[in-house]
């Protein structure tokens, strides 16, 4: 039989009621082969799990009655895990980098970044292209547009432009990420 929280009656929410912790007067019973047993009183559906050897774990507590299946309730806890960690390992990851630049950047602190941008996005993550303005600079928004494209154009053999250059106060950003061709 299976361990259970120390207090009766403490369920988390993500786990299933096993055992003892069912307390409706009736449930819908799925045998150890997967077919219907029927709809029998809790303490009869208990001790038919019990003479098996097994555990009587609630499947779907909002049916009327609830199912509940007889099962080896750590088997299948463990198999759950097991499907979560392996869907966990298909994810991918897609992080967001941000690189600043200023629209007086001089030429080697451009190919710098510039380098950090194909880096990035060799990687497979998505860059955030920001430049920022001070003081009287906020005049010539075109500078800063133009440093964006020199960056755009300079990226375009593997990167897409996923969100237009956008001005938000003093900063114009943008942001590129990996082009779908590889």
């Amino acid at each position: 039989m299976s361990n259970f929280p120390a207090k009766p009656g403490a369920v988390k929410k993500d786990t299933q009621r096993v055992n003892r912790m069912i307390r409706v007067p009736e449930v819908r019973v799925v045998g150890v082969d997967g077919g219907q047993v029927g709809v029998l009183p809790t303490p009869e559906a208990l001790r038919m799990a019990e003479d098996a050897g097994l555990d009587l774990v609630e499947i779907s507590p909002n049916a009327e009655p609830p199912v509940c299946r007889i099962m080896d309730y750590g088997k299948y806890k463990y198999q759950l895990n097991k499907k979560a960690h392996e869907a966990k390992k298909k994810q991918t990851v897609i992080h967001i980098k941000e690189v600043k630049f200023r629209t007086r950047t001089e030429e080697h602190d451009f190919q710098f970044k510039l380098r950090n941008i194909r880096k990035f996005i060799e990687h497979g993550d998505k860059v955030k292209i920001a430049v920022y303005y001070r003081g009287r600079e906020m005049a010539h928004p075109e500078l800063g547009m133009a440093m964006l494209t020199k960056v755009t154009e300079a990226v375009k053999d593997i990167a897409v432009v996923e969100q237009p250059a956008k001005l938000e106060g003093k900063r114009l950003g943008m942001m590129v990420g990996p082009s779908s061709q590889k």
